[in-house]
């Protein structure tokens, strides 16, 4: 199973030195893949900008967004553009996560909204698809770039029809946080649901687990995840910042609870924006 690791882009204050820094080191310790949270009405960086500056400074980990919710973005065709352009930039190193959401202050702050996300999620996928065809979408020109391949799609989401919006159309599928045992469960489903799709191979299979290690490491977790999921109450906020792994033991617990759920990549997102936590976290893990 690979490990990577997300940038800090969502943590309040993380700026360009310590995010260009931490995407340095990930890249230079083997990590697999630099990941990026999505949020609109939050103190945290854009994500596919945030990729691109890491892209930059990097020339082997891929680049994830783990996940972008797409639905609120009205304008598809600036979206598939800023795609396009962040995997030929890093030499094909995208991997385009997309989700439908939660959140309905970031559909509103965008003047979409939150019903129908789903519905106007597979019909994006679609046309980003044909963008990234080139002017077969109906245009003279292709909205550039011409890649030689387009990126790769990856669907989070634990519902039916997330799961089967990545049997249909994507590369891979992410899970977000939760236990090795609840991973499983979903694995399971998702399988059922490719194989009814007529997938005659599995698509790459990820999770996402919160972490922050040494000292402080709780309240590091405490105090990011507290504020993330603020909006779904106190309990969900205390359960996520709970279930973080605080230390080297229960990490070791962690990833083998997922290697053996069967997880193809375990992404590692991280509660503290130091860039001595890429290094921790290598040291226990690589």
């Amino acid at each position: 199973m690979d490990i990577g690791v997300a940038l800090p882009s969502l943590i309040p204050g993380a700026r360009a030195g310590r995010l260009l820094e931490w995407a340095r080191r990930a890249d230079r310790l083997g990590f697999s893949t630099l990941g990026a949270l999505d949020r609109l009405v939050y103190d945290g960086l854009e994500s596919l900008t945030a990729l691109a500056a890491a892209a930059a400074v990097t020339e082997r980990i891929e680049l994830a967004t783990t996940v972008l919710i797409a639905p609120y973005r009205a304008d598809v065709a600036v979206l598939a553009k800023q795609a396009a352009t962040v995997d030929l930039l890093s030499g094909g190193r995208l991997i385009l996560g997309l989700a439908a959401g939660l959140r309905e202050d970031d559909y509103t702050a965008n003047g979409t909204v939150l019903a129908g996300r789903g519905r106007r999620l597979d019909a994006m996928t679609e046309r980003l698809q044909r963008i990234w065809s080139g002017p077969e979408d109906g245009f003279g020109n292709p909205v550039g770039p011409v890649l030689p391949r387009p990126p790769r799609l990856l669907f989070g989401g634990h519902s039916e029809a997330a799961l089967r919006r990545a049997a249909r159309h994507g590369w891979g599928w992410i899970a977000g946080g939760g236990a090795p045992s609840g991973y499983a469960v979903h694995l399971e489903r998702a399988r059922r649901v490719w194989q009814e799709e007529g997938r005659t191979e599995e698509p790459r299979k990820l999770a996402l687990n919160y972490f922050a290690l040494g000292p402080d490491a709780r309240d590091h977790a405490a105090g990011f995840l507290g504020g993330y999921y603020a909006f779904l109450g106190p309990g969900y906020a205390g359960k996520a910042a709970a279930g973080a792994i605080t230390d080297e033991a229960r990490l070791a617990e962690v990833v083998a609870g997922y290697r053996d759920a069967g997880c193809d990549e375990l992404i590692l997102v991280p509660c503290h924006a130091d860039p001595e936590q890429v290094d921790l976290l290598a040291k226990a893990v690589l």
